[in-house]
């Protein structure tokens, strides 16, 4: 008898729990509580000690930082707005799904895919402050706290088979602490060429997510995997340093293309020139100069009276996008007095290159470039040049093969920087952004000297301010790095018209450029000397062929 009962009370056991969990379980979803509440609003100062310890994590970043900004005119534009972004995100949402849904029609026994309902519901998200980051580089940084604690209603419908399964999400909440930059800075319509986002901590993602109309988030244990897990792989996506990049302009209409390498030149000889002078001669020399670039043309020395002139003269140029530049070749005949004649004019796409080959070409010289003139099947001579693309060292990645394979180089993490070579050609890029609090005793029309190495160049005259913005580049090409010399710039201001002290020094400044050859870069705000506030920004790297 005690066997049989002990029997009958463990096969009980058995079957009581998990009956129990399954009836508990579905009491918890289907019964909601009664005794819920509309929330108190109290002051602070109200609260005892341990209930403002459990709302802190509520208040709002701008009253615990203060280096966080108050926005509640973006939260009422959000307000306003949220209508009609409900609407046109949940436009893309469904357009861009629907490209992903038709991979699996027909697939693993799917019939359809779609969406039931999409709403992002009536409440829209907020900011709780905003922190905005001054720097020297050219991009403007804006961190947001932001919080969304929304009623969103989306109905995901799968016909497999006979069956119909419909996945729903709502209640969504989500709290995130993103950095957003705006970079580079253009003087293009929206004045920024893309948006960079990361994510500076993981971020807290709550939701409800019913299949079948069951609440399969309310399972013991599930809720905390599921909400773990999508933190994770977010945090793995886009925490700091991971970034998401979104294009916003085209890099040809806005953003500043940085040179990527060096391309030498050697015009070696022209054969059989037309005859322009009387006596029938012509006295040749050759123009040379890349697509796109502003800077003066490189130009080979004059050949008196020769119709097969030989130069061998070699030249660098400076390449900022060898897919797309061409060089460009005129030859001239020479005049004492008048405009010089065209010889003729040929171009070549730096795409044929193959980096550090050098290529030799022998082009048969046109009128002009258009194909289709009548006019281009004289015979004009020919011209021979080799040519050879050499791109910097932290560039090279870049150009695995031919330039017809040119890609975008994907930046790495933890990467081991490669030994800075102290020897050798290179180019040597310095950028003069502008000069805040600069003034003179007579004028203010500041412009920028620089003086390097017995060359001098100077940025544009900007006429009666004391915060020039000038943003212009200029291009020094070494054989050598310049391990011990300066850089010298100074500030200087010049009266419009005639008159008594027409130029006027407003400050100067002495760069070592040994900390940028070991660096490859500084970007820097520098106090004038002989100014009482100027200050001059900088911007200078090195380039290592």
């Amino acid at each position: 008898m005690g066997f049989l009962s002990s029997l009958v009370g463990i096969i009980g056991f058995g079957i009581g729990i998990p009956i129990g969990l399954i009836l508990g379980f579905f009491l918890f979803i289907y019964f909601e509580p009664r005794d819920v509440k509309d929330p108190l609003i109290r002051p602070l100062h109200e609260f005892d000690s341990s209930s403002l310890l459990d709302i802190l994590p509520d208040i709002p970043l701008w009253v615990k930082n203060p280096d966080y900004e108050r926005v509640d005119w973006m939260n009422d534009y959000i307000h306003d707005m949220w209508p009609y972004l409900d609407k046109a995100i949940c436009g893309i949402i469904r357009s861009t799904a629907g490209t992903i849904f038709a991979e699996y029609i027909g697939k693993f026994q799917i019939k359809t895919v779609d969406f039931e309902s999409l709403s992002l519901g009536t409440l829209p998200p907020s900011i709780h402050g905003i922190k905005v980051y001054e720097s020297n580089e050219n991009e403007l940084v804006i961190e947001p706290a932001v919080r969304w604690a929304g009623n969103p209603n989306v109905t995901l419908v799968l016909k497999l088979l006979p069956l119909r399964i419909t996945v729903q999400l709502l209640d969504l909440q989500i709290f995130a602490a993103p950095r957003i930059i705006l970079k580079p800075l253009v003087p293009t319509f929206p004045c920024f060429a893309r948006v960079v986002v990361s994510l500076m901590e993981k971020p807290h993602i709550d939701f409800g997510l019913k299949l079948l109309g069951v609440d399969i988030m309310a399972i013991p244990g599930l809720y905390q995997f599921v909400q773990e897990t999508i933190r994770n792989q977010v945090a793995s996506l886009y925490l700091w340093p991971q970034t998401l990049e979104i294009p916003i302009l085209d890099g040809t209409v806005g953003a500043m293309k940085k040179p990527v390498g060096i391309l030498n030149v050697k015009v070696v000889r022209a054969i059989k020139l037309l005859k322009m002078d009387l006596l029938g001669t012509s006295d040749p020399y050759v123009k040379l100069s890349l697509s796109g670039e502003r800077l003066p043309a490189k130009k080979t020395s004059i050949k008196m009276k020769n119709l097969n002139p030989e130069w061998n003269e070699d030249f660098k140029l400076t390449v900022k996008d060898p897919q797309s530049q061409v060089l460009e070749l005129h030859v001239y005949d020479w005049e004492k007095v008048g405009t010089h004649d065209d010889l003729g004019v040929q171009v070549v796409p730096l795409r044929l290159l193959t980096p550090h080959e050098t290529k030799e070409f022998t082009l048969d010289l046109l009128k002009n470039t258009n194909p289709n003139d009548p006019h281009n099947k004289r015979q004009r001579g020919k011209i021979v040049v080799e040519m050879t693309f050499i791109p910097f060292k932290e560039d090279k990645e870049r150009f695995s093969g031919p330039l017809d394979k040119y890609v975008r180089k994907q930046s790495g993490i933890g990467r081991e920087p490669e030994d800075v070579p102290l020897s050798g050609a290179g180019l040597l890029l310095v950028t003069i952004h502008g000069a805040e609090n600069v003034e003179g005793k007579h004028h203010n029309n500041p412009y920028a000297l620089i003086l390097f190495r017995g060359e001098q160049k100077k940025t544009k005259r900007i006429k009666k301010t004391r915060d020039p913005c000038w943003n212009e580049e200029f291009q020094f090409m070494l054989e050598e790095a310049p391990l011990k010399d300066k850089i010298h710039i100074k500030v200087m201001s010049k009266r419009s018209g005639f008159g008594l002290q027409s130029k006027e020094s407003l400050g100067h400044v002495d760069i070592n450029l040994i900390d940028i050859v070991y660096n490859g870069r500084i970007n820097e705000k520098y106090h004038l000397i002989n100014s009482q506030n100027g200050v001059i920004h900088v911007e200078i790297r090195w380039k290592v062929i």
